[in-house]
């Protein structure tokens, strides 16, 4: 197949006010999910095209916005939401914190299924709520859903909301049909207000698919509010651009109200019309770039395999985070007092991410971003080597 977008170029990104590159020279950050490729050439166009017109005031969300959600939802993945059920958010992380503030009450309860999506617990938290961990159940090689655990949890009167990942991050999970079915039931019934973070959807590998909760039945469509964005899919974090989608009228209303009193619906000049863009022209880059990280994520699985046998890379089709079980290190590591994520970054400059940061379902694992250019992916792969030999006989 011809390549038409160049993702093996390297992009030096230091000096850019760049968070993930904010780091020593020596530094390979391979931590936070952000992408070390440009993005689509249709949202570049268009932010340059609306850079030279000059002025930057107060902007409003134009219906384009709306109609390029709605229309890559219905083609992409088989969903017909409406375009009235759209609104605007400067990002999934303020909108989960206004969701939480708007729609559960202090001293409830929150449920999260972790290992999971660090920021979760700071916007349980710090808005006065407590987590409801249902940790997955790990069998040394995949995850699944303890469904005595989540039905329990579900069925406790502080618990209203349940922060659902779909697709998961950090496993990578691609959570099917009959799962979300599931979920949506259990939750309906305990009147648990399901809020699924579904960000990385846009980023599956190997011809799994992708199912948006609220597609499954009328129930998970009733009962639920998801926050969707271009911003994985198309390395668009630093515009602060999201949506936010419910079917029902009483409930969007409150999400609405949630949304502007804590002043997070209001676009940048550039945030509407770059998603815009990449919806309505980048999907053939972003078929490309799927491709790339499949690869990507394949070659970190053999090169663990084949030359660190001590780690383990079990993360699914979803996303481009790989999830290391590095249990196996866990005893070296607490005989030495260290992290094994603190030891790789003081050692060889490679920063990844703990995955103790995840819950304590996270602990003994690490998160290795693999969106980066083949050459600097095996330069991260060799300082996890490097360092491993290191502790091992240290």
């Amino acid at each position: 197949m011809a390549k038409h977008f160049d993702f093996d170029r390297i992009l030096y990104r230091r000096g850019t006010d760049s968070l993930k590159w904010d780091c020593g020279e020596n530094e390979l950050p391979m931590w936070v999910a952000d992408m070390d490729f440009d993005t689509a050439p249709a949202v570049r166009e268009a932010i340059l095209e609306r850079a030279a017109k000059g002025a930057f005031g107060y902007t409003v969300v134009p219906e384009r916005w709306n109609k390029a959600y709605a229309s890559w939802w219905r083609n992409r993945h088989g969903f017909a939401m409406e375009e009235e059920w759209l609104t605007f958010c400067t990002g999934v992380i303020p909108a989960l914190s206004a969701l939480v503030r708007k729609l559960t009450t202090p001293a409830e309860k929150v449920m999260v299924m972790t290992p999971v999506y660090n920021i979760f617990f700071n916007c349980i938290i710090n808005n006065g709520r407590f987590p409801a961990e249902c940790p997955l159940v790990y069998d040394g090689e995949n995850y699944s859903v303890d469904w005595e655990a989540f039905e329990r949890t579900a069925e406790d009167p502080q618990v209203t909301m349940l922060l659902l990942c779909n697709p998961q991050n950090p496993i990578g999970i691609v959570w099917d049909r009959e799962t979300l079915a599931r979920i949506g039931e259990i939750c309906s019934k305990n009147a648990v207000l399901v809020v699924s973070d579904e960000i990385h959807c846009d980023l599956v590998t190997g011809g799994e698919k992708y199912t948006p909760f609220a597609s499954v039945n009328e129930t998970n469509l009733k009962n639920s509010v998801t926050t969707l964005s271009a911003s994985k899919a198309f390395n668009l974090a630093g515009l602060q651009s999201a949506a936010v989608v419910v079917s029902d009228k009483v409930l969007r209303r409150k999400v609405r109200r949630g949304l502007n009193t804590d002043e997070c619906a209001e676009p940048n000049v550039f945030a509407a019309i770059a998603a815009a863009a990449a919806f309505e022209e980048g999907g053939e880059w972003l078929d490309e770039l799927v491709r790339y990280i499949g690869g990507n994520k394949a070659f970190v699985k053999e090169y663990l395999a084949e030359n660190i046998p001590t780690l383990k890379d079990v993360s699914r089709a979803a996303t481009y985070l790989c999830w290391i079980d590095a249990k196996a290190l866990q005893d070296k590591c607490d005989e030495k007092q260290v992290s094994l994520a603190g030891y790789l970054r003081k050692n060889t400059g490679l920063w990844l991410s703990d995955g103790s940061s995840y819950g304590p379902a996270g602990s003994g694992f690490l998160r290795m971003n693999a969106a980066c250019p083949g050459a600097v992916l095996e330069d991260g792969l060799k300082r996890l080597e490097k360092g491993v030999e290191m502790l091992l006989a240290d």
